[in-house]
C-alpha cells in the first residue's frame, strides 16, 4: 500500500508539473491568444471582449487556479482555429493515433522478445551478430526518413501499398469505436478489413522499428545473465529440451526488466506517431497538435502535450504495479 501510494502521487506531480510548464509556455510565447482567437479581422474592441471572454485580463494566478479547475471538469478550452471544444477533437482523434501505438508496441513485442532470445541463445556466432545488426539499424535510422523511404519503394515505386490515409476513398463502413481494425470487422466485409491492414502496414512499421531493435537488445542481455545461472546448467545437464531451457525457465526470469521496456515503447509510439502521421497523412493526435503549432493554436498545444503525458504517466503506474507483483523486491525498494 505504501508503494502504490508512493507512486499515485509520483504521477500527480509529474502531470501537475507538465500541466504547469505548458500553462507557463502558452503565455510566455510572443503573441496574443485574445487576437489568435478573435482572428486577424476582428477589431480592437472584439479582441478585448475575447480577452474578456477567456479570462487572459485576470492576474496570471487566477488563470492558473481557473485553468486546474477546468482541467479537473474535463474542459480542455476551446480551438483557436476550429472554434470546436478541444476535448471533442481529442475524442474524435485520439483512437487513430491508439491504433498505431497499441499495434506497434504488439509488434516490437511479438518481434523484439523471441528475436531477443535467439541472440542470446546463439551468443557471439554470426546469427546473434546479424540480429545485433538489425537491431542497431532500427533503432539509429530516424523515424521520418524510414517512412519517406518505405513511402517511396513500397509505395509510389512498387504499389504494393498505399502512399497515406487510413482507408481508401471507396471504402465506407461505421467509424463505431474509432479503431477502424475493429470498425472494419463488425462491418462484416473481408474487403474493409483487408483494406485497412494494408494502410496498417507502412506506418506500423516505421513506428515498430525502434522499439522492436531496443527490446531485442534489452531481451539479449537479460537472457544472458539468466543463462548464466546455475539452475539453467542443471536443467541442461539434465537433459531437458534446450527449448524448454530457453523459452520456459530462462525467458520467464528474463521477461521482468521487459515490463519496463513496455512502457517506454508505448510512450515511443505515442510520440513519434506525430512524426508518421504527418508523413502518412493519418488523421490522428499527431496530425491534429502539427496544425495547431503551425496556426499558434495554443490550446490544442498545451492540451495535447497534457494527453499525451496523462497516457504515459497512466501506463507506467499500471506497469510498476504489474512489476511490484511479479517481483515483490520492487516494492521493499
Amino acid at each position: 500500500m505504501p508503494y502504490l501510494l508512493r507512486r499515485l502521487i509520483t504521477s500527480l506531480l509529474v502531470v501537475l508539473g507538465v500541466i504547469t510548464i505548458t500553462f507557463a509556455v502558452a503565455r510566455i510565447v510572443p503573441s496574443d491568444p485574445a487576437s489568435l482567437y478573435a482572428g486577424p479581422r476582428a477589431r480592437p474592441a472584439q479582441v478585448e471582449q475575447v480577452r474578456a471572454d477567456l479570462n487572459l485580463d485576470a492576474p496570471i494566478t487566477t488563470q492558473y487556479t481557473s485553468y486546474l479547475g477546468d482541467l479537473a471538469q474535463g474542459d480542455l478550452g476551446i480551438s483557436f482555429a476550429s472554434k470546436r471544444p478541444i476535448f471533442d477533437d481529442i475524442v474524435d482523434l485520439f483512437p487513430a493515433t491508439l491504433e498505431l501505438a497499441l499495434l506497434a508496441t504488439l509488434v516490437s513485442m511479438l518481434l523484439g522478445i523471441p528475436l531477443g532470445v535467439i541472440a542470446a541463445s546463439r551468443r557471439n556466432r554470426p546469427r546473434d551478430g546479424g540480429l545485433r545488426l538489425f537491431a542497431m539499424a532500427s533503432v539509429s535510422v530516424p523515424v521520418f526518413w524510414a517512412a519517406l523511404l518505405l513511402q517511396l519503394f513500397l509505395a509510389s515505386r512498387l504499389g504494393w501499398l498505399p502512399l497515406s490515409g487510413r482507408t481508401s476513398p471507396d471504402v465506407l463502413f461505421d467509424e463505431t469505436t474509432g479503431f477502424f481494425l475493429i470498425d472494419s470487422a463488425l462491418s462484416g466485409s473481408i474487403g474493409n478489413v483487408w483494406d485497412v491492414v494494408r494502410h496498417l502496414i507502412l506506418p506500423v512499421t516505421v513506428m515498430a522499428a525502434y522499439p522492436t531493435g531496443l527490446t531485442l537488445r534489452l531481451i539479449r542481455g537479460s537472457m544472458i545473465d539468466v543463462l548464466n545461472e546455475p539452475y539453467i546448467e542443471a536443467a541442461r545437464l539434465a537433459g531437458i529440451a534446450e527449448r524448454t531451457v530457453l523459452y520456459r525457465l530462462a525467458l520467464k526470469n528474463a521477461l521482468a526488466p521487459a515490463l519496463t521496456i513496455l512502457g517506454l515503447t508505448f510512450a515511443y509510439s505515442i510520440s513519434s506517431a506525430f512524426l508518421v502521421e504527418v508523413v502518412f497523412n493519418w488523421p490522428g493526435i499527431g496530425s491534429y497538435l502539427t496544425n495547431a503549432i503551425v496556426r499558434l493554436d495554443f490550446p490544442v498545444i498545451t492540451a495535447a502535450a497534457l494527453v499525451v503525458t496523462v497516457v504515459y504517466v497512466m501506463v507506467n503506474l499500471l506497469l510498476d504495479l504489474v512489476h511490484a507483483k511479479i517481483d515483490p523486491r520492487v516494492v521493499l525498494s
